[in-house]
């Protein structure tokens, strides 16, 4: 019978004569057999039964005609249709693109997930055999399931385990993020450098206002002529500040956003400023400190916030973050050390700090643009995490109610409150105990020198050895070369010795902050941030003023071993906070 067939090798993308599967193309078949006059009952017989079965085995166009306007192959439509016996010989690997009246090859059914393809579903039903489902996978894959239950079985194509993947389905494995290309990922890289030096502009000033602190103190004493306990009241008020900020800080961000409140803290900072350089009454100059705090607290909140919570190189930008602060406090004892030697003009350095906020506050309004977290994020190509949205309930339960907040909080209220006494009352002992002169001033800024460079250079170890491990091992060498300065009646010794004190707490507080992105909620990160710094920058008043209370009733001797305490306390509190854990996204 071979010869009465016309044969026509299938058409595919390989074009390889193992791969050519037999067609028979009925009405023309009809026509060969009339043509060649093969007479006689029983040979008649025969080809009528022959044509019978050929009409059987193949797939009527009609009924697929309901198919065909929902965008099928066009094969399906042919009057020459491959028997579906064929079907299970199909080798997956050369499907390809089917021309018009040419023979169609189904992919092998693709398991894909059903919450991320959309399915269209169109039945070609046969009265006599059941329904066809075919089903178009949204990623352009023809899928032919199962057959119906009671259906013909030769029309209910399986395909074996082992076979290939369909073509259409290479790509399951991968990550069903588009591809971006090389032009977008220079773009995402501007604009995530962009960010992140504004904020670190914003850290340097806060840098600068603690660095300021030192170096005025003994000039506001003399000036006010107040006593050290009187003096650390100023410290009482940034405490109350930055209590103040941390919890006004949720409830503006959630009514404002991000870039709102970041040009919101930086105001305070002008306005604060402006209150201060007059060297009007002593309470005026409280209401100044205090409103510091304030500004302070919703910047630092939102500035760690903001880097904790990228995917990419969040440690290392962290690191420099904070290293920028330490440039801000290295750099602001050189010039507050001047002004503080002038008995009249000593409070015109604030006009300098009040220049630089005007400065820092149009550049967070040029690169934010008053925008939310998320918004910012997702233009520099990260997965930012609209706050709003999780979170329905009461956010202020939900952070006072997580434990590890709190413990983190104590730390950083020591951590702060160590680095800030050190900064700022380094500067009254080395002038009282080891006689120094008015540049005793500069040593609070080898301090802060110290502080910048540790946060920077020592970052390759906290990796090498694991930053909690780091974290223990600074804080004993820290402890050891604190008692130097304790004990060491050198002014030189001293000096060197509170650089290295401030090199060796430098990573402390980015390791503090990396440390909470692994045990904290990513959606209340910035709030709890906020919390944490906001506690520290309290600790950042709070031991600088028990350091006062005990300097006017023991002296400014009391400062070393005070010191040495709390430094002694932070390794206690860092062993008892959780490890890193797996923590919802």
């Amino acid at each position: 019978m071979a010869s009465l067939l016309d044969v026509h090798p299938r058409s595919s993308l390989s074009k390889s004569s193992e791969d050519a599967d037999i067609e028979i193309d009925v009405p023309h078949t009809q026509e060969t057999l009339a043509s060649k006059g093969h007479a006689g009952p029983s040979r008649l017989a025969g080809d009528k039964n022959l044509m019978r079965v050929l009409n059987e085995s193949a797939l009527d166009s009609a009924e697929i005609a309901s198919a065909s306007s929902l965008d099928l192959p066009a094969a399906l439509t042919s009057e020459r249709m491959r028997r579906r016996s064929d079907i299970s010989r199909i080798r997956p690997s050369s499907f390809g693109i089917v021309e018009s009246g040419e023979a169609i090859e189904l992919p092998v059914i693709s398991e894909r997930d059903k919450s991320t393809s959309t399915a269209i579903e169109v039945q070609a039903v046969d009265p006599s055999r059941g329904g066809i489902t075919f089903r178009e996978d949204g990623f352009g894959g023809l899928v032919v399931p199962s057959s119906s239950k009671g259906g013909d079985p030769e029309i209910a194509p399986s395909f074996p385990s082992s076979l290939a993947p369909s073509v259409f389905a290479e790509d399951d494995t991968s990550s069903t993020t588009p591809a971006i290309s090389a032009a977008q990922k220079a773009v995402y890289k501007r604009k995530s450098l962009i960010h992140f030096l504004a904020l670190c502009c914003c850290v340097f000033c806060m840098g600068w206002n603690d660095g300021t602190t030192g170096p005025m103190l003994p000039r506001i004493q003399a000036n006010y002529h107040v006593n050290f306990a009187v003096v650390s009241l100023l410290f009482v008020c940034n405490t109350i500040g930055f209590i103040s900020g941390a919890f006004a800080n949720i409830y503006l961000t959630d009514k404002f956003g991000f870039g709102k409140v970041l040009v919101m803290g930086s105001l305070c900072q002008v306005v604060a400023y402006g209150m201060l350089s007059p060297a009007g009454p002593f309470p005026l100059m409280c209401a100044g400190f205090g409103l510091i705090g304030f500004g302070l607290s919703l910047q630092n909140a939102h500035c760690n916030g903001f880097v904790a919570s990228l995917k990419r190189n969040a440690h290392t930008k962290m690191g420099f973050l904070h290293g920028s602060y330490g440039l801000g406090a290295l750099v602001s004892p050189l010039v507050a050390t001047q002004f503080a030697e002038s008995s009249t003009h000593w409070s015109f350095h604030y006009l300098i700090s009040m220049g630089l906020y005007i400065l820092n506050t149009l550049l967070l309004w040029h690169v934010f643009r008053g925008r939310l977290q998320q918004d910012v994020m997702e233009e520099e190509g990260e997965v930012g995490v609209n706050e709003n949205a999780v979170v329905d309930s009461n956010k202020y339960k939900q952070v006072l109610g997580l434990k590890e907040v709190h413990i983190l909080s104590v730390f950083s209220l020591i951590y702060v409150g160590v680095e800030v006494t050190m900064g700022g009352w380094s500067v009254t002992y080395i002038l009282e105990r080891r006689n120094g002169n008015s540049n005793a001033g500069y040593i609070a800024s080898g301090f802060f020198g110290g502080l910048m460079l540790g946060r920077i250079l020592l970052m390759w170890l906290n990796k090498k050895i694991g930053e909690r491990f780091a974290l223990f091992l600074y804080a004993l060498l820290a402890i050891f070369v604190e008692v130097t300065v304790w004990v060491v009646p050198s002014l030189i010794e001293n000096a060197i010795a509170v650089s290295f004190v401030g090199l060796l707490l430098g990573p402390m507080y980015p390791i503090l902050m990396n440390h909470s992105t692994t045990i904290l909620p990513r959606w209340l990160l910035t709030a709890c941030m906020g919390y944490i710094a906001a506690v520290g920058l309290a600790g950042s008043a709070i031991l600088p003023f028990i350091t006062g209370l005990l300097a006017s009733k023991f002296g400014i001797a009391s400062l070393q071993p005070f010191v040495v305490s709390m430094m002694s306390t932070l390794i206690v509190v860092w062993a008892i906070i959780p490890r890193a854990r797996i923590v919802p996204t």
